[in-house]
């Protein structure tokens, strides 16, 4: 279903783990690329505004798993958005078990991001 996603991982202190949007492509009737990256970076910034006041109405005996998985969408797609958390958690599980990393720091493997971009693209931007 075609729409507008921001989907995050979130720490148990509120930091962000993970963050990624997924927009669908759109004509834009300003050419100018500094016009149209300027809205991208306005939205982004009113996401993370708004995951992060939702954070205050998760209950605390929430904080008891490895991390929350939050999404913003403009669209209703709640079989997608199903089928999305599943991959995702399916490869967030694999990363956490790495005895390298560190809980709560920021997740930067290419490897990851790839996977959550190919989940998307199936089950959110089909």
């Amino acid at each position: 279903m075609l729409g507008n996603y921001y989907f995050a991982i979130v720490g148990h202190r509120d930091n962000p783990v993970f963050e990624m949007e997924f927009n669908t492509p759109t004509k834009s009737m300003d050419s100018s690329q500094g016009r149209e990256s300027y809205k991208r970076d306005d939205h982004r910034h009113l996401n993370q505004f708004i995951a992060h006041a939702a954070l205050d109405l998760v209950d605390e005996s929430m904080w008891s798993t490895t991390g929350i998985f939050m999404m913003l969408h403009d669209v209703r797609n709640d079989d997608g958005i199903k089928n999305f958390f599943s991959d995702v958690y399916e490869t967030y599980i694999k990363v956490i078990m790495n005895p390298f990393y560190d809980m709560n720091k920021k997740i930067e493997s290419p490897n990851f991001e790839r996977k959550v971009t190919v989940a998307a693209k199936k089950h959110l931007l089909g």
